[in-house]
């Protein structure tokens, strides 16, 4: 990441030194010795590109139809995103895609179309954040509320200044309301963030060991994270089934760790079987369908964690091609419902071109990618998780492409329906209850710089006519992912819903539960 920041040898706090100008794209910075966290020893972390990889290859007619015949689409709608382009993209409870213009406080949502299909959305402009907050790179996650939080950003407004701003959205009054930093925190910058199972959200400060929950009630935060072995930098958490956060260390590797809720302290989770980092940075973390997480190296490496056994194992290689070998030196997965990881690799640290591959059970295979994968590197792609099942990606560009996987979910993930009414009115809210509301997985991984979980319910009905309408979601009691017990959640009937019989399915991570008939009145 062009640009460095000097830590403390102690990594707990920021050094106050004065940043060195931005270096070159892809310039190796001088660093100290991979995983030593000695006393008087400093680190240097360098910082992403504040834009995507300069345009060297012009987008044809048989670049799309590559694209087509892989199972990309192309949103049909003309993207509004301008010169900045489409950042990171959230799924709404509701069923529309939040998804933020690069570097600016701007938002635009995407609709599905009458039929629920999202290549033939529409494209709607959503309230702005506050007109000094700009972000690139930040933390973000979707409330048990259906609110959106944002924190923090590595730029602003194209200036490397790790900000302390954030925001929270309220999808109903369409709104945001300003964030203030953790007390004492002088960074938040591209930080990672997660949703604990209780429903409490966590931000870690990219630039210390420092990490801290929110209280969105009073609008607080509370420190936690005693024990941290090295600061945040760089690295992405995963939620288990345990309720626990896993992170590969970055400034420590390969070492890994263990944050648990209920004590507020992080431990060892053990030696990962290689160094999975290149140029400070790491891939991203998905807890797959069958209990272990896929961790991608920014180097060669992978490896996979077993969630029961607490046990590491050498994960398969990236493949080598004719650009060098693959890597995912910051980079998007998503698991997708078949059980194989999407994600996005590239040659080296923030080259092009990015190749697509999945990871069926312990092998890669690449597939076609989207027209503009010859422009892009791993790091400025992001992936998303639709309810229908696809994968929607932005890449910085106007070109919003959608992936339509060509296998079905596996069976045994599908969330259960144990009781919802079943005769509904319009304006209307009502309580779901059952199993796997939230999913085995978070679903979306990128590490720092951006998060986007799915792990938690939305519910579709499905008209006589084939219209298809999205309920929005509130209130979950939980978002434990592979959690056997039965949780609850809210649902708005939209008050333009069609009248009559209709059917209606609970969601997770993609995979929809079997329909309940239901009148709507």
């Amino acid at each position: 990441m062009p640009n460095y920041r000097v830590f403390s040898s102690a990594l707990a706090l920021v050094a106050t030194a004065a940043l060195p100008a931005c270096a070159g794209h892809g310039a190796t910075p001088a660093l100290g010795v991979p995983g030593q966290a000695t006393a008087g020893v400093a680190k240097v972390r360098r910082h992403e590109p504040p834009h995507p990889p300069r345009k060297t290859h012009t987008v044809t007619a048989g670049d799309r139809g590559r694209a087509i015949a892989a199972g990309w689409r192309q949103i049909a709608a003309p993207a509004p995103f301008g010169s900045a382009g489409a950042d990171t993209p959230l799924l709404m409870t509701d069923g529309t895609v939040m998804i933020h213009v690069a570097s600016s406080p701007g938002w635009f949502s995407l609709a599905p179309d009458s039929q629920g299909n999202y290549v033939r959305g529409k494209w709607t402009q959503a309230a702005s954040m506050s007109s000094s907050y700009g972000p690139l790179y930040f933390s973000s996650a979707v409330l048990p509320d259906g609110k959106l939080i944002v924190n923090g950003g590595e730029y602003n407004f194209g200036s490397q200044v790790e900000t302390t701003l954030g925001a929270i959205y309220d999808p109903p009054k369409n709104a945001w309301t300003n964030v203030s930093p953790p007390s004492g925190w002088s960074t938040i910058g591209d930080a990672t963030s997660a949703v604990l199972a209780n429903g409490t959200y966590m931000l870690a400060d990219c630039c210390s060991a420092s990490e801290a929950l929110f209280n969105e009630s009073t609008m607080t935060w509370t420190a936690t994270g005693t024990g941290k072995a090295d600061a945040n930098s760089e690295e992405g958490w995963t939620l288990l089934p345990s309720g626990d956060l896993l992170t590969a260390d970055v400034f420590n590797a390969p070492n890994s760790e263990r944050y648990h809720p209920s004590s507020g302290a992080w431990s060892s989770a053990g030696s990962l079987p290689a160094n999975l980092t290149q140029g400070d940075e790491m891939g991203p973390q998905v807890l797959r369908s069958d209990g272990s997480v896929f961790v991608a190296g920014a180097n060669s490496n992978t490896a996979f964690y077993n969630v029961a056994t607490g046990a590491w194992s050498a994960g398969p290689q990236f493949p080598s091609v004719a650009s060098g070998q693959l890597d995912i030196a910051d980079g998007p997965a998503t698991l997708i419902p078949n059980g194989s990881v999407l994600m996005a690799a590239s040659p080296g640290v923030y080259n092009t071109p990015a190749y697509f591959l999945k990871l069926n059970g312990a092998k890669f295979k690449t597939i076609g990618g989207p027209p503009n994968a010859p422009n892009d590197s791993s790091y400025n792609v992001r992936l998303l998780l639709l309810p229908t099942g696809q994968v929607l990606e932005t890449d910085g560009s106007n070109d919003v492409e959608i992936y339509s996987p060509r296998t079905p979910p596996l069976g045994g993930l599908a969330p259960t329906i144990a009781s919802v009414p079943t005769t509904i009115a319009r304006g209307n809210t009502y309580t779901l209850k059952g199993v796997h509301l939230s999913g085995y997985s978070q679903g979306n991984a990128y590490g720092d710089d951006a998060q986007m979980a799915t792990n938690y319910p939305l519910v579709r009905i499905t008209t006589s006519t084939g219209r298809v309408i999205y309920a929005r979601t509130h209130g979950f009691s939980s978002m434990a992912v592979a959690s056997p017990s039965t949780v609850s959640t809210k649902f708005d009937v939209p008050s333009s819903a069609v009248t009559g019989a209709a059917t209606l399915v609970v969601i997770a991570n993609g995979i929809a539960s079997s329909p309940v008939s239901v009148t709507i009145q």
